[in-house]
């Protein structure tokens, strides 16, 4: 089962916008190799998710990620706020 910890202010966007919030994994490569790191949304697109039980919010996991100990989400941003997930802790997928 997945900790989730997520701010007031992440869920109280999420409520705004719908209230589901979707997070999978995007690659990237760089210079030094690959990373991968969780991208969220308030729209599903065209992925498969699983749900997992979180307070305030529907949130829906990538169904081909493995489970982490701990999701945290929370809001950033001062012009354009958007909502970020963080696996155990960490900006990119471990």
């Amino acid at each position: 089962m997945v900790r989730v910890e997520a701010s007031p202010e992440a869920v109280h966007f999420v409520e705004e916008h719908g209230g589901s919030l979707y997070v999978w994994a995007k690659r990237a490569r760089c210079c030094h190799g690959s990373i991968t790191y969780l991208e969220t949304s308030c729209e599903a697109g065209d992925r498969g998710f699983r749900r997992v039980e979180a307070e305030g919010i529907e949130l829906y996991l990538d169904a081909r990620l493995a489970e982490p100990d701990e999701l945290v989400i929370e809001l950033s941003g001062l012009r354009r706020k958007h909502v970020h997930a963080y696996w155990n802790g960490c900006a990119y997928v471990v």
